[in-house]
């Protein structure tokens, strides 16, 4: 099994926090969205949205996230053959899609400064034409991708699609905090596939600076943050990444290799 991922990808992150709970093996390949690695020919014939993650076994491919973790928790089932691992209930499923209604797209991208999203949004479009002649039996789908580039950058200049997306969230976060008040978790006293989905959000929300606004304000969400941040997967698949000087580490090194490829214009 293989996963094609980064991580800094919020989806990435969630099916991540899936196969280390569900103590699945897979093999792991980076694929960095900002140096336009995802736009390489042979990474866009198996996913054409572009996006990240990917989940390959064998021939089978998904790039649906909760498609991809409800796919690891069959795996787990069959694997566990001892009724130690239960299939997730209506309920964590039902929260599962209500997480994933949120897109935080236009919602981080806001909070970066506009300066350095332009750049690198022009190099990603540059990058985007130059795999258009190298690969033009795909050429539609690039065009669909370049297209999609300019229409989020017009987006942005947009402040109501900037608030729908944060009512969105604080909806969300809302929900989350008056079921905390009954449960230790999510759905319950045990940290299911709900969770998985949440604690990505958490985490993109501290990145961002912007933890006291959106969690500490909330008692329980703040206890509830606190808790799952112990959690031996949560280490592996964030904690690595976002504590103390390795959070800048890795996004220092993807600004370097984008500057540097902009000044030697290889796209």
């Amino acid at each position: 099994m293989q996963l094609y991922h980064h991580p800094y990808s919020l989806e990435s992150q969630k099916v991540r926090l899936a196969l280390e709970e569900r103590n699945i093996d897979y093999t792991s390949y980076h694929v960095n969205p900002i140096t336009g690695k995802n736009m390489d020919p042979s990474f866009f014939r198996m996913n054409p949205t572009a996006k990240v993650p990917v989940f390959q076994n064998g021939s089978h491919i998904i790039f649906n996230t909760i498609e991809i973790i409800q796919y690891i928790e069959r795996i787990a089932l069959v694997s566990s053959g001892s009724g130690i691992i239960k299939e997730s209930s209506k309920n964590v499923v039902e929260w599962m899609y209500k997480i994933q209604e949120w897109n935080p797209k236009f919602f981080t991208l806001s909070h970066i400064p506009e300066k350095h999203y332009i750049y690198v949004s022009k190099f990603i479009r540059r990058v985007i034409i130059a795999r258009m002649s190298e690969a033009p039996d795909l050429a539609t789908a690039y065009h669909t991708k370049l297209k999609e580039a300019y229409e989020t950058e017009d987006k942005l200049l947009d402040p109501q699609v900037i608030q729908r997306s944060e009512h969105h969230l604080i909806k969300l976060l809302d929900e989350v905090e008056t079921q905390l008040e009954e449960t230790l978790y999510l759905t319950g006293d045990e940290f299911t596939l709900a969770d998985v989905m949440l604690v990505p959000i958490l985490a993109r929300l501290t990145l961002l600076g912007l933890e006291k606004t959106y969690i500490e304000v909330r008692p329980k969400l703040a206890e509830y943050w606190m808790l799952v941040q112990t959690r031996p997967s949560y280490m592996n698949v964030i904690g690595k990444y976002f504590n103390g000087w390795k959070r800048w580490k890795m996004l220092f090194k993807t600004w370097c290799i984008v500057r540097f490829r902009c000044m030697l214009k290889l796209y």
